[in-house]
């Protein structure tokens, strides 16, 4: 993609689910270098084992300290902000915690990028930054913010700041998908919360696929979403026993602190501004300034014929696509090739 040409490109939180599924997509690009930072020596020792790719760079850091960020920013082109707190019974417990890491993180990653002159920003949130219930979601909300007020003070020939919001990746780190199959292999019942509750399907290629498309096509404070179907905790259970011909049961454990019955990939407000480019949604910044006539004295009588988007009215997967979706994954193939030789 000629988007890498010649690129020095850095990723933070590099080490995790999305880093990982980034590089398979970048080893096949001509890019310069690229830059893995995070706060993990052993996955980064991991990673470069497995890759053997001397324009692979390793920083050891943490987006919490300034000075890291800005030594592993120095020449840089473009930056893919991953790191984050994502686990939500985590950061419920250590709530500032995750303020230091997805807020005043964010912020060091951005001020840095700007202040080094880096080409493109591209920032990673989630739907649970919508209404959000959880300390996760309130500080992805304000990561969103953060990166928007940079955005907002920038002209279109500076560092272009742009954020993408995607819901559940199947089969990332702590989903739910790898916990109902690691059940299944156990022959433990598995658990599922509420039988009702909805998730967003996005296989991790078509969060790549997201992240290309922001890189490409963002403008000064962006934010993307890329449509995804849905399906219920309970279908996506059923579907899972069916494919590993397993006949545990399932155990309703109810719904857990912080959770929601329905994820929101984006509000009524933001689908009034948003525009719609077949598979994703094009979100412009709120670039209105401290007039406040324009927050008391004006509304917009359309916005009441709107609805959010959300997991419980996109398009609902049935079994048999449910099925189909999680066949393609190659965690899925691997895992039913385990069982087979067991």
């Amino acid at each position: 993609m000629d988007a890498f040409k010649g690129k020095t490109i850095l990723i933070t939180g590099g080490t995790g689910s999305f880093g990982n599924a980034l590089m398979s997509f970048l080893k096949d690009t001509d890019f310069k270098e690229v830059r893995i930072f995070s706060r993990d020596e052993l996955k980064q020792e991991m990673m470069r084992i497995q890759l053997g790719n001397p324009k692979v760079k390793f920083y050891l850091g943490d987006v919490r300290s300034r000075d890291s960020v800005d030594n592993a920013m120095k020449n840089v082109d473009l930056v893919f902000h991953a790191a984050a707190l994502k686990q939500v019974p985590s950061c419920e417990f250590f709530p500032m915690e995750a303020v230091l890491t997805n807020v005043v993180g964010s912020q060091n990653v951005v001020e840095s990028a700007v202040n080094h002159k880096v080409v493109r920003v591209v920032c990673l949130s989630t739907d649970k930054a919508v209404y959000p219930v959880n300390t996760m979601g309130m500080t992805k909300g304000l990561m969103e913010r953060t990166s928007q007020s940079f955005a907002r003070k920038l002209g279109p020939d500076e560092t272009v700041v742009s954020t993408l919001r995607y819901g559940n990746v199947m089969y990332s780190r702590g989903s739910v998908i790898p916990l109902f199959v690691n059940q299944i292999k156990k022959k433990k019942p598995i658990t599922i919360t509420v039988p009702h509750m909805t998730r967003f399907l996005l296989p991790l290629q078509n969060a790549i696929d997201l992240l290309l498309f922001t890189l490409v096509n963002a403008r000064q404070g962006d934010l993307f979403i890329r449509k995804s179907p849905a399906c219920t905790v309970h279908d996506l259970a059923l579907a899972l026993k069916k494919i590993f011909n397993s006949s545990v049961e399932l155990n309703t454990i109810g719904i857990r602190h912080g959770e929601k019955i329905h994820e929101t990939l984006a509000t009524t407000e933001e689908l009034r501004k948003a525009e719609d480019l077949g598979d994703y949604y094009r979100i412009k910044m709120d670039d209105r300034d401290l007039n406040y006539s324009k927050y008391l004295d004006t509304g917009r009588v359309e916005e009441a014929m709107l609805e959010d988007y959300t997991s419980s009215n996109t398009r609902q997967l049935n079994m048999e696509e449910i099925e189909r979706l999680l066949l393609s994954l190659p965690e899925i193939r691997a895992d039913l090739e385990e069982m087979k030789r067991l």
